[in-house]
């Protein structure tokens, strides 16, 4: 890739504009010259639009002996609501790195839910002179992938209590005839996806007037224990009253009332699939093993024995492909799955940083962002997307804001649509110095990984020198290999071009390989409690609910997974309130699912809800259209 074809001068003003004014001020390049600075030809993309593009599979085939560039993960301190600009510093890096310094660069992001979009922390596309274009496609449909996550996950919804209705009204004999109806010939038979059924019961036979009246009642009969149902319907917004609802209700539904709720479409399963499936028939065979919930002799139910796994690839099809954008600075940009790290995984897709590595080569650089602070999204990065994609990052940078700092030194509490306070806005190196307990756990855990940890200052107009200085120290001081002023925010890429020399040298020297925080074959408690140590916590304490799961899942095989804890993003602990590093807290785990299709087991940390719900201002007051010309306004 010759840089110098796509890099874009900005412009930039002071003060730094609204987001949507520096994005709609850029016209994009078409997405054509993107995909040709990474060699790649028509036949390597579809396009969706003149600025965006999917990039197929096939690419990962045609570069398969092509070494791979470094890799780098951006993660963060634990945030105040308002975020500390992750998504902004990975933007900037990438930007300092392709049209400063002239290295091949692809920055891998998630795409955004419309939940924070419309709620309270707005979009996902960097901020200021660091960020995605078009940024009102970024952040709301960009090429349908949501939309196509939350279709499939609603098809088995629907798939589960249909199957459990019919067969509260038929008898095995009747289901069976159902399931096989004949054809005209009058001959029955089996569709393809029955057999992986008849397999998993050890039934070795292919026509079915050959099952016996045994076994066609356990081919047929799925018996699912409603109360053991742990898969929910889902939709991208925001909407706390769909936490919990009764369906069935219509009078046709003959009284099969159940109670189940709504979670974010971002927090299906389906969605931690996408993000960690390796190829198309990888995808396949994961989305038919999910499970969603027992049958009345403990025996696991999936998607699969629904008769609706090969459904669900259909609709995921196209999704499986990245989605290729660019930054304000005309570097290029993977855009592709979107958990999020306090509920789910919370990193972008294996495929994209795989194509993403093969593009840029050695020498070049992927980075890539992990949710919220540096215990839920890069643990989790490292322990799951890591251990499935057999990738190795040779830096992580840490984000951190004085703002953050502050008020984990004890500041006055940060709230979303309030004024901050002015302890935040007016120069306190004591304060700051305390808060930095929080940075350096944050880099003792993450330089434990075996990485390079790179601290990334993201400067504030209102930070000072002495307060700046002060987090240099104390990241030097707590072994990070590197700390750095960045202003891309009002800057672009010039602003992290320290940033991005740093990068370089952190990747270039790294020593130690991988380092994980647990191993795949010790028990699902011992990897829990490893996890929980890394928070700072003295022991874990099971509700009877967890016990009983962990006891289950155990028992049915599922041990050797790795585990995805939900927990808040607001602090080390459990309780939001806890700022700073606490320690010797006991943390609750008040129940533990699994998502058996994408591959991790998941424990619910304290009242960590899978449904977000608005606040009394939400940001949608603020978007509109400008109706004379068609573009998006107030989306932040």
């Amino acid at each position: 890739m010759s840089s110098s074809k796509t890099v874009r001068k900005l412009q930039v003003e002071s003060p730094v504009p609204a987001d949507i004014v520096i994005a709609n001020s850029v016209a994009p390049l078409h997405i054509d010259d993107i995909a040709k600075d990474l060699n790649l030809s028509p036949t390597h993309y579809d396009l969706y639009g003149k600025y965006k593009a999917k990039v197929l599979l096939s690419v990962l085939d045609e570069l398969e002996g092509s070494k791979d560039g470094y890799y780098v993960v951006v993660g963060g301190i634990t945030p105040t609501p308002l975020g500390e600009g992750k998504s902004t510093t990975t933007v900037g890096l990438c930007q300092a790195l392709g049209a400063f310094l002239d290295k091949k660069v692809v920055t891998c992001l998630r795409q955004p839910s419309q939940g924070p979009t419309f709620g309270i922390k707005g979009g996902a596309a960097g901020g200021g002179y660091s960020q995605v274009i078009p940024m009102d496609e970024f952040n709301l449909h960009l090429t349908g992938d949501i939309h196509a996550i939350t279709a499939a996950n609603n098809l088995l919804a629907a798939a589960i209590d249909t199957r459990i209705f019919h067969e509260s009204t038929q008898s095995d004999k009747a289901l069976f005839n159902r399931l096989c109806p004949p054809n005209k010939e009058g001959k029955r038979s089996f569709s393809d996806i029955m057999f992986r059924r008849l397999k998993k019961l050890n039934i070795a036979k292919t026509k079915p007037e050959d099952l016996t009246p045994e076994e066609v009642t356990k081919f047929a009969r799925l018996d699912i224990d409603p109360d053991s149902i742990t898969w929910r319907r889902v939709m991208d917004v925001n909407d706390r009253f769909l936490r919990k609802i009764s369906i069935g209700q219509g009078p046709d539904e003959k009284g099969m009332v159940r109670e189940t709720g709504f979670d974010i479409s971002v927090a299906s399963e389906i969605m931690a699939v996408l993000a960690l499936t390796t190829s198309l028939a990888d995808m396949r065979e994961r989305l038919g093993k999910m499970v969603v919930g027992n049958s009345k002799a403990g025996d696991p139910v999936t998607a699969d024995d629904l008769g609706v796994g090969g459904a669900l690839t259909v609709l995921m099809k196209d999704a499986i492909n990245p989605t290729l954008m660019q930054t304000l600075e005309g570097t290029p940009v993977l855009v592709h799955a979107g958990p999020f790290a306090n509920i789910a995984h919370g990193n972008s897709s294996i495929v994209a940083d795989k194509i993403a590595l093969k593009l840029v080569g050695p020498g070049g650089f992927v980075v890539t962002e992990a949710g919220f602070g540096a215990d839920i999204g890069a643990e989790k990065f490292m322990n799951i997307k890591c251990r499935y994609s057999g990738l190795t990052p040779q830096c992580a940078v840490i984000v951190a804001t004085i703002r953050a700092l502050k008020m984990h030194g004890g500041g006055p509490q940060v709230v979303a649509g309030r004024p901050l306070d002015h302890a935040y806005l007016n120069e306190n190196v004591s304060l700051v110095e305390a808060g930095c307990v929080n940075l350096a756990r944050h880099i003792a855990n993450t330089k434990a990984y075996g990485v390079n940890v790179v601290v990334a200052v993201n400067k504030f107009a209102t930070d000072t020198e002495a307060e700046m200085n002060a987090v240099k120290s104390a990241a030097l001081a707590a072994g990070a290999y590197d700390a750095v002023i960045c202003s891309h925010h009002a800057h672009g890429g010039k602003g992290a071009v320290d940033l991005g020399i740093a990068v370089q040298k952190a990747c270039e020297n790294v020593t130690k390989p991988l380092n994980f925080l647990y191993p795949l074959d010790v028990s699902i408690k011992d990897k829990i409690e490893a996890i929980a140590k890394s928070y700072g916590a003295s022991g874990v304490e099971y509700s009877e609910q967890a016990e009983k799961q962990i006891e289950m899942y155990s028992r049915q095989g599922f041990s050797n997974l790795p585990i995805c804890m939900a927990k808040t993003q607001y602090s080390f602990s459990h309780d939001a309130a806890a700022k700073g590093a606490p320690s010797g807290f006991k943390l609750p785990i008040r129940d533990v699912r699994a998502s058996i299709g994408a591959g991790f087991i998941y424990p619910l940390v304290g009242t960590m809800s899978t449904m977000p719900g608005l606040p009394t201002r939400p940001c949608f007051y603020d978007i509109d259209l400008d109706t004379a010309t068609g573009k998006v306004i107030g989306l932040s």
